[in-house]
């Protein structure tokens, strides 16, 4: 065999062979199949992105393709590796290993296993800044997923990489999946439309897929865990979103894929969008059921009995817990905003007076979940309380408190003057806020 082959073959099965032994060596531990899944599947669907940006700048390029099938711009041989070796090879390996030396062994094997690919791999003199980006959009974000998912630690932080990694793998593997069986115009109806009407489009989409991310962070926050069924929440959620509706993330990761088919203008891809909703109503419903059924037992029955699966409510659920939301009625504009509140009758929400709590321990407006649950302060908290109105409000209050969005209203918000307050109390002033807001 020529030496074309070999490194092919070295390429897939070295990865292959070396994940094996690992998993011989050290044995099988807790939730280890569900970090190699989520760091594997987050290389399968950053790697292509890695390539296409590769083939605009020219850090490397490929010279024998034409021998053997190719995925993403790069021989499938040498894509099947990589994911292994960056997606499975370093939890089975290094488990317990701290992260900033298992980052530096698998860039360490990089950096020599890329010059090692030749004549396969035509390196040019700045592939450096291409391995860069490498280790930093495929191998440092699926090795934060894999760790915190085997340690049980970083809920939020792994909640943010799952919807990142479902963004990828929807809106980008899946596409050069269908472009690659079926070929046909591509990505190219995406950049020859008019930029106003990508603009709208893009921004719609965004809208959609609002709801499923907020019920990820829902997850996260409220419930301690993912949506992967091998790491369920630890209690069943029941807010923000889920209020409402029972399968927020399903329907909008439909409608999401149902939207990006119509902006490709891809049959197919609307077939998937179709196949994922027929799937998501029938075989994960069920299974879904049985599963929250025998963890929540009565809980799960109860909440089930009021919110349906795909017609959402107009009107909150309201479970067992009283929800608490701490606002300064001796300060102008927020005994506004408690009136504007309290107005609209929230439903499972009690407003007190941040006045009644010991000097100094508040700061801003504070929201309780009642659930045991840490509270969240500032403008998550009128997010928060925006879900115990309607659905209409529930989804503001879900756009309000994604990541990066609320921090960058609550800077704006404390830049105006409406920043954190020292509050003063006695059981006059007490007195006197609770006889203004009756």
């Amino acid at each position: 065999m020529s030496r074309n082959t070999w490194i092919y073959i070295a390429a897939i099965y070295l990865p292959i062979i070396a994940a094996l032994l690992a998993r011989l060596v050290h044995g099988r531990r807790p939730r280890q199949f569900a970090a190699c899944l989520l760091s594997t599947i987050w290389v399968a669907a950053a790697l292509p992105l890695l390539a296409h940006i590769n083939l605009r700048v020219g850090w490397w390029s490929f010279a024998a393709m034409a021998r053997g099938p190719a995925f993403g711009n790069m021989p499938l041989a040498l894509y099947l590796g990589w994911i292994v070796l960056w997606g499975a090879l370093p939890i089975l390996m290094f488990p317990r290993m701290r992260l900033p030396w298992v980052l530096l062994i698998m860039a360490c094997v990089d950096l020599y296993g890329m010059p090692a690919l030749k004549p396969i791999v035509m390196l040019n003199s700045e592939w450096l800044l291409g391995e860069a980006l490498a280790v930093a959009i495929v191998l440092l974000p699926a090795l934060l997923l894999s760790r915190w998912t085997l340690d049980d630690t970083h809920p939020r932080g792994r909640a943010i990489v799952q919807i990142m990694t479902a963004g990828l793998l929807f809106l980008f593997l899946l596409p050069e999946l269908i472009f690659a069986l079926k070929p046909g115009a591509g990505w190219t109806p995406l950049w020859t439309m008019p930029d106003w009407i990508r603009q709208l489009s893009l921004q719609t989409i965004f809208l959609l897929a609002v709801p499923g991310i907020s019920a990820v962070l829902e997850f996260a926050s409220r419930g301690n865990g993912t949506p992967i069924p091998y790491d369920p929440p630890k209690r069943l959620v029941t807010s923000g979103l889920y209020r409402y509706v029972a399968n927020p993330m399903q329907i909008s990761c439909g409608a999401v894929l149902l939207a990006w088919a119509a902006l490709l203008r891809n049959g197919w891809m609307a077939s998937a969008a179709v196949m994922s909703i027929i799937y998501s109503a029938g075989i994960a419903e069920w299974d879904e059921r049985q599963d929250l059924k025998r963890r929540f037992g009565a809980e799960w029955i109860a909440y089930r009995s009021e919110v349906k699966n795909w017609l959402p409510r107009w009107t909150p659920f309201v479970g067992t817990a009283q929800s608490r939301i701490y606002i300064a009625g001796t300060c102008g504009p927020c005994s506004e905003l408690w009136r504007w509140l309290a107005k609209r009758k929230p439903r499972g929400l009690e407003i007190l007076a941040a006045e009644q709590l010991p000097v100094g321990s508040i700061h801003r407006m504070r929201y309780e979940p009642g659930d045991g649950t840490p509270p969240v302060e500032g403008i998550r908290a009128f997010g928060c309380a925006l879900e115990h109105l309607n659905l209409g409000w529930a989804y503001c209050g879900a756009l309000l408190r994604l990541p990066g969005l609320w921090n960058t209203v609550q800077m704006v918000m404390d830049a105006a003057g409406f920043g954190p307050r020292n509050l003063q109390t006695s059981a006059v002033s007490i007195a006197g806020v609770r006889r203004s807001h009756e």
